[in-house]
């Protein structure tokens, strides 16, 4: 009976031994020869059971991601071991204790930072973007090691990583006969940042643009992503020899295929004689915190709104005859650009003619996908009577959860601490938050617990949530936005960005009401059962409407131009 006592007792209190793993033993370096320097930056160790392709090339916030642990190094000298160790961030594992014993092929990278010494007194230590759009895996002077086999487990060895390589700089893309570039300096931007920064355009330009000089143009504004290119735009016939693959995300086979034909057509298209000839722009606005700026001006990036209006669009519009006139600019674009298009035309009213926005980023930050940034107190759970309720990031067409809040979240903070991922939620942040004393964003949510800041939230509401801008300031704005709002999303988005979406048409439908000012008289439309980026087209299948971007809207696009335009406009030199 004593020992049946004690045996509870033990029981009860815990056992005596511990069978907790230990923690790999993994250190890593970097040669003088790769820098002289101490360096700062982001120590991303990089383990992956896949041998596909190379670890940096595996990481990502979908649930295929291999793992990444990491680090923020400040004056790291050369030869000096680093441990990496259970104080890095982990993603999807969040201790380097609780990577499963296996054979590894493990990657070391160093985001290197710069030191920028900005207008507004502060001093921050960021990834430039070096010509690759803010991707910390493949930006050019960045170190890495070579891929190599390890294995993780009781007993094994320690691992010592060098960074001997860098990744070499990117050739620009060469002008074609319609793909042109446009680079400049901007004097707005290099006077906040310190240093000399720049903005870039891609051109497409229309056929007959080099023989027809007397022609000038309308301006239609794609916003994008940081492209280098026209991807929906083949100027010779499809690869016949293009080995098929499978599109996971529109489950289609020989998806790589139809994307070439169809650019393609988009060609044939573009080049039929006796057509509207126009000029279609992609901007480049990669920044130290995203491959995007959002296009408006921010606490913490700068006045990329002003510098784009009033710097690179007139810059543009000189080199490529465009006719210089709001009736004669169009926005559209989807997911960031989507956002981007209708923000633009909200803040630069008389700048544009119209804005097509498709799943756009939240317009309501009532619905931050599927967070209330005013009424909820926590980011990645609904707090219920007696229980938490864990909320989706992401889902696939069948809305089986992909990805929480809170995984997204812990991605995010694996690749960067104060806001430095170069991921949606820390660029949201950097865009809508004012800047900390520290010289960094304010955090809008806390990363470890998911906690709102509702003062943060309310400067949000203030300065960029569209919907209640729209709301408090349209009795001015109704009559310069009247026609120009036209926005499109599956009902069944990725990110559920239908949520905010649906927040912004119960206004507009308000508007032209008793005390509600004019009527908006655009369209919202919603793609029934349709994913990220429905953009409209109701005849045609998701996968196959958003390779046509730059002729969906065009019919729109003339027949306001006709409805609008002023007496004497030229509405002739553009058309042969």
């Amino acid at each position: 009976m004593r020992r049946l006592l004690l045996l509870t007792s033990l029981l009860a209190t815990g056992p005596l031994w511990s069978f907790e793993a230990p923690t790999p033993n993994i250190t890593v370096s970097f040669p003088a020869l790769r820098s002289p320097k101490p360096l700062d930056g982001r120590l991303l160790l990089l383990l992956s059971n896949d041998s596909s392709e190379e670890p940096r090339m595996q990481i990502n916030d979908t649930p295929r991601s291999q793992i990444v642990f990491g680090m923020t190094v400040d004056g790291w000298k050369p030869g000096e071991p680093l441990t990496v160790g259970d104080s890095a961030q982990g993603y999807p594992v969040a201790k380097l204790k609780d990577v499963p014993p296996g054979d590894y092929t493990v990657q070391a990278v160093l985001n290197v930072y710069e030191t920028f010494h900005r207008s507004d007194g502060k001093v921050v230590k960021l990834a430039p973007d070096r010509g690759e759009g803010q991707h910390w895996n493949i930006a050019p002077g960045n170190l890495l090691s070579k891929p190599r086999l390890v294995h993780i487990g009781a007993g094994s060895p320690e691992i010592s990583i060098s960074l001997e390589n860098v990744i070499p700089p990117i050739s620009p893309e060469p002008d074609t006969n319609y793909i042109r570039h446009i680079r400049i300096q901007s004097n707005l931007l290099t006077k906040f940042w310190g240093r000399p920064v720049y903005l870039a355009a891609v051109v497409l330009v229309p056929e007959g643009f080099d023989t027809h000089t007397q022609a000038h143009y309308p301006l239609i504004i794609f916003h994008d992503h940081f492209v280098t290119g026209f991807n929906d735009f083949r100027e010779t016939p499809p690869d016949s020899t293009l080995k098929p693959d499978y599109s996971d995300r529109f489950h289609l086979k020989g998806y790589n295929r139809i994307q070439q034909e169809e650019a393609y057509k988009n060609f044939q298209a573009w080049t039929v004689p006796n057509g509207p000839r126009v000029l279609i722009v992609k901007l480049q606005h990669a920044n130290p915190f995203y491959d995007d700026s959002y296009a408006v001006n921010s606490s913490n990036l700068g006045p990329y709104g002003d510098a784009i209006e009033t710097e690179l669009v007139p810059a543009i519009e000189r080199q490529f005859r465009g006719l210089g006139q709001g009736w004669a600019r169009f926005v559209y674009g989807g997911s960031t650009g989507g956002w981007e298009s209708l923000a633009v035309q909200m803040f630069y009213p008389d700048h544009y003619n119209g804005a097509f926005a498709a799943c756009p980023d939240p317009v309501d930050f009532r619905a931050y996908m599927t967070a209330d940034l005013y009424g909820q107190e926590n980011l990645f759970y609904l707090q219920g009577a007696n229980k938490k309720v864990e909320q989706p990031a992401m889902r696939d067409y069948l809305g089986h959860t992909l990805v929480s809040m809170r995984d997204n979240v812990a991605y995010e903070a694996a690749l960067g601490d104060r806001g430095r991922s170069g991921e949606q939620f820390d660029i949201w942040q950097a865009v809508y938050s004012p800047t900390g004393e520290d010289g960094y964003p304010q955090p809008i949510f806390d990363k470890q617990t998911g906690v709102i800041n509702h003062q943060i939230a309310e400067y949000w509401r203030q300065h960029y949530d569209l919907n209640a801008i729209l709301q408090k300031n349209w009795m001015e704005l109704g009559p310069k936005l009247q026609g120009k709002i036209h926005l499109y999303v599956g009902s069944d988005d990725t990110y559920f960005l239908n949520n905010a979406v649906y927040l912004m048409e119960d206004f507009l439908k308000e508007t032209g009401t008793s005390g509600h000012g004019v009527p908006y008289k655009g369209e919202v439309r919603y793609g029934p059962r349709a994913e990220h980026c429905w953009n409209g087209d109701p005849a045609k299948p998701n996968w196959y409407s958003r390779l046509h971007y730059n002729q969906m809207y065009l019919p729109q696009i003339l027949q306001r131009i006709r409805e609008t335009a002023p007496s004497g406009a030229d509405l002739t030199s553009w058309v042969y």
